[in-house]
């Protein structure tokens, strides 16, 4: 069982940048591949980056490639997501997921959710 809690949300202007953070609980955290995933109102979720268990592994959505990055620290239960360049098109509820299994771009591959943190970002 995992249990995660998402911060660090907030409202930026178009070209700042925000750390969103997932705290974890539960002792199989190390060994989970973890996602971000973003709903924008009116929209589905969508695969944002993802990680694998031990960091040698990431997957980035095309349009975040080179102004996002995953990142996780083991030892303290977190996962991180850096977010630069901020576009309005950004502007969603952004959830972090963690998979038993290998990592994946895939939100049905995922085992937990946390509640969500809400990222805006004005034009």
């Amino acid at each position: 069982q995992v249990q995660l809690v998402e911060s660090g949300g907030g409202l930026v202007q178009a070209g700042g940048s925000l750390r969103l953070s997932c705290a974890a609980s539960g002792r199989t955290f190390s060994s989970a591949a973890m996602g971000w995933f973003r709903q924008a109102p009116g929209k589905e979720r969508e695969f944002v980056a993802a990680i694998a268990w031990n960091s040698g592994v990431t997957h980035y959505q095309d349009s975040v490639k080179g102004r996002f990055t995953i990142s996780r620290d083991n030892a303290k239960n977190m996962v991180y997501l850096q977010m630069s360049s901020l576009k309005p098109e950004d502007t969603a509820v952004y959830y972090c997921a963690a998979n038993n299994g290998r990592i994946s771009v895939l939100a049905a591959a995922y085992d937990y959710w946390g509640q969500g943190t809400q990222v805006t970002v004005s034009s």
